[in-house]
């Protein structure tokens, strides 16, 4: 199945406010209706959404952390915030699409890290299929995921 990954835009919000909203912990819809717009254009965030056609069928949300004080960018982290797919589109390679978007996001940034918590029952196991390691996170029903890119050149 081909998909084109890309960047998420305003004009995206109707398809993507039902998958924000199925992830959960929402705290006000008009604000994140309000808001979205401006994280869409913030460079240090990367939306990425993966269509078939003009459809939606999932989206990543990454943020850059920026430089670290101490080692500028050499210890510089993202942190995957949401790998979202439709439920009628799952293993059929939207989250690995996106997962491979955000490695390459990542990549030319430069971040070192990306990291990100995912629970035990659902997450997690897609995440290890699309050949992820995830190791105790201190928290009960979650794994801690880490990419390292190695240090930089």
């Amino acid at each position: 199945m081909t998909f084109e990954v890309r960047p998420l835009t305003p004009a995206d919000w109707v398809q993507v406010r039902p998958m924000l909203l199925d992830m959960g912990f929402v705290e006000n819809e008009a604000a994140l209706a309000a808001r979205y717009p401006s994280f869409c254009a913030r460079s240090d965030w990367g939306l990425l959404g993966a269509f078939e056609g003009a459809r939606l069928l999932g989206y990543a949300a990454a943020h850059d952390h920026g430089q670290h004080l101490r080692s500028g960018d050499a210890h510089r982290k993202a942190y995957l915030h949401d790998l979202y797919t439709l439920p009628d589109a799952r293993q059929r390679g939207v989250g690995r699409a996106l997962m491979r978007a955000v490695e390459g996001w990542a990549r030319a940034r430069p971040v070192r890290y990306v990291e990100w918590y995912a629970n035990t029952h659902s997450a997690s196991p897609a995440y290890e299929r699309m050949g992820y390691v995830g190791a105790p996170s201190g928290q009960d029903g979650f794994l801690f995921f880490e990419i390292d890119f190695g240090p930089r050149a």
